[in-house]
């Protein structure tokens, strides 16, 4: 048997593709090792998304080819979209790359370790929309949350986007599976769940006719003593009055929303083929606001888009203000290749890009500053998490903050008392960074 290290690059639905391979390596008796020095095979489940990913995955691809000549490390083994999207290119551009798997693949990784540890090359892509939905996993995102994934694949067809072609079609799983699967991340003592898939708004349309995660989320609750559900992933245009109302009258389901908008210009929308222009985005923001007042609002936008003029900039920074979402981030256009947007004429450039994403968030963190300073003074349930050495406080995520990509909020106890991981704390909130929240226990 072996030692075998993982790294995991790009999004949480990828993140529970690794801990399915996890699961799959421990079973067959090799030793899983954080230590990328000490291991004999290192696995690097790639993301391959954008330009960005695209060269994280190289950089962490050629830092561990260092290892493989420099230290006892005997294989390489590539995963995920880079690997799937690039295929042949990426054993033949890296010499030092043993295995290559696609996304449809992730249930051979064991034929795949056991295949270079006998010096072999391996190379499988299987069809991805063939591929069996779930599977045990090693959860590797501590005591308090974990991720759900739903749904795999795309049907949506955005113009820059290249994820069906990474990931197939849209296909939702099947409801029964994922309440059990839900109950088994509570008996491990999960407190929060978050729903992910390339679009959960769009969950079940394929299997059952119809949007059914009003429906998924509703029986989770009553099946499961989880006390949070956090949705994310979804899509203005199937923003459903049932899952509206869900959100209003279900006190499991927070009251935060990631919904990426992308642009609010109806000439950006458009040449994006996004489903759901100006208005359906803006009805969407203003009904779960009006059925929902404390809710948070999580978006992204991207900016440089070909033919993106400044009037679509400008569009787009007034609704940022007018807006005010509580959660924000923007994205310069990548141009990726085998997306109709490579060609598109009115390509911008670089600079021009780099320009108008530094004002957009120069804009959004006015707003941010001014929402976070409201909740001085206020107290927020708070989920402990950790404590953080370095500023010598407790540090946990209120319902307004999702894992990895929003902020914290760090406290201390007067009384010192002491907290463990997945325990609900009132804090009573006393500053406001940019983005991060500092506060003291009510008690």
């Amino acid at each position: 048997m072996a030692k075998i290290g993982f790294i995991s690059l790009g999004c949480a639905k990828n993140l529970v593709d690794t801990e399915i391979m996890l699961h799959h390596v421990a079973e067959a008796g090799h030793e899983i090792t954080p230590d990328e020095t000490e291991a004999d095979v290192v696995i690097i489940n790639t993301c391959g998304f954008i330009e960005s990913a695209k060269k994280e995955a190289i950089d962490n691809i050629l830092d561990v080819a260092w290892l493989k000549e420099n230290r006892s490390l005997k294989a390489i083994i590539v995963t995920g979209c880079l690997a799937e999207r690039y295929r042949d290119e990426v054993l033949s551009q890296f010499p030092e790359v043993d295995a290559v798997l696609g996304t449809g693949s992730i249930h051979s990784i064991v034929e795949a370790v056991d295949a270079v540890l006998a010096g072999r090359k391996f190379s499988e892509f299987r069809d991805q929309e063939k591929i069996d939905f779930g599977g045990d996993r090693i959860v590797t995102t501590g005591d308090t949350f974990a991720y759900l994934k739903i749904s795999e694949g795309c049907r949506n067809r955005c113009t820059y986007c290249a994820i069906p072609n990474i990931r197939g079609n849209f296909r939702s799983r099947d409801m029964d599976a994922l309440v059990a699967e839900a109950k088994d991340l509570e008996r491990l003592g999960i407190k929060e769940l978050d729903i992910i898939g390339q679009d959960t708004t769009a969950y079940g349309i394929d299997l059952y006719g119809d949007y059914k995660l009003p429906e998924l989320i509703r029986r989770i609750s009553e099946e499961t003593d989880i006390p949070w559900i956090r949705v994310l992933y979804c899509y203005p245009d199937k923003i459903t009055d049932e899952f509206v109302g869900e959100m209003r009258t279900n006190p499991k389901l927070l009251h935060y929303l990631d919904m990426p908008i992308q642009h609010i210009s109806d000439n950006m929308l458009k040449a994006m083929n996004r489903h759901g222009d100006s208005a359906c985005i803006k009805d969407a923001v203003s009904r779960i606001r009006a059925a929902v007042p404390d809710v948070v609002l999580r978006t992204t936008a991207i900016v440089g888009f070909p033919g993106e003029t400044e009037e679509d900039f400008e569009e787009l920074c007034r609704y940022v203000l007018d807006a005010k979402f509580e959660r924000f981030g923007a994205f310069p256009y990548s141009r990726e290749e085998n997306t109709p947007a490579y060609d598109f004429d009115g390509q911008i450039d670089e600079q021009v890009k780099q320009d108008r994403y530094d004002i957009l968030m120069r804009h959004q963190l006015s707003v941010s500053e001014e929402i976070e300073k409201s909740f001085v003074g206020k107290t927020l349930r708070v989920l402990c998490e950790d404590f953080d050495h370095v500023s010598e406080a407790w540090v946990g995520r209120s319902y307004m903050d999702a894992p990895d990509v929003d902020g914290k909020v760090f406290f201390t106890s007067p009384s010192g008392t002491k907290f463990t991981p997945g325990e609900f704390v009132d804090v009573v909130i006393t500053e406001a960074l940019d983005y991060d929240l500092v506060g003291r226990t009510a008690i």
